[in-house]
């Protein structure tokens, strides 16, 4: 009879085989479910929310929070779209931040701060990415030049060569010298049209 109820007990307790629970759909629900949670916290203003709430009060949760830290592995990362929630993930970990984030002015520094990373970040990696120019290498010292033939006079050497054109822009504002094209100026066919209004 005792044996009977033992092993009734066996079977009914949380430690036997038959009773470990499994998810329907293979755990696909919870990882989306944490996936999008630990991604609300690169939100400073939900941070903001849970920590006016006392959500960060709750023994409870500081442990989930804790838990939530598998997803800096590799294998768990790739699925973050938004890496800044990783960083607010590790500094929820610490109990004055924690505090910190139910003041509105924390949160409106965080919020700055994030949105300054965004604004320099591509200008921040390009000076780490992009190469450095080379050292120049040192100055070598000239040899000595073999003699040359003399050299004609000043006076023959400037009347024989013409001074080099006057260089054009690329980019000309006004016509070209030489051009068919009228100039486009606005103030005088406006000076125009009440000439010819006068006129008529």
């Amino acid at each position: 009879m005792t044996s009977r109820k033992n092993s009734d007990d066996s079977s009914t307790s949380p430690s036997s085989p038959k009773n470990v629970f499994k998810d329907p759909d293979g755990g696909q629900r919870r990882f989306l479910l944490e996936l999008e949670f630990v991604q609300c916290l690169a939100n400073p203003t939900y941070i903001h929310y849970l920590a006016q709430n006392r959500y960060f009060e709750d023994e409870a949760f500081i442990g989930y929070l804790k838990y939530l830290q598998y997803w800096q592995r590799p294998e768990y990362i790739k699925f973050i779209m938004y890496p800044h929630c990783l960083f607010f993930l590790e500094l929820l970990q610490k109990a004055n931040f924690r505090n910190a984030m139910a003041h509105p002015g924390n949160k409106e520094l965080a919020h700055r701060q994030q949105f300054f990373f965004w604004k320099n970040y591509r200008n921040n990696r390009l000076k780490h990415i992009m190469p450095r120019p080379l050292p120049e290498p040192p100055a070598v010292t000239p040899a000595p030049a073999p003699p040359q033939a003399p050299t004609p006079p000043m006076s023959a050497t400037i009347a024989a060569t013409a001074p080099p054109p006057p260089a054009l822009s690329p980019m000309p504002y006004g016509v070209l010298p030489g051009s068919s094209l009228a100039k486009n100026d606005m103030r005088n066919t406006a000076v125009d049209r009440r000439k010819r209004k006068k006129e008529a």
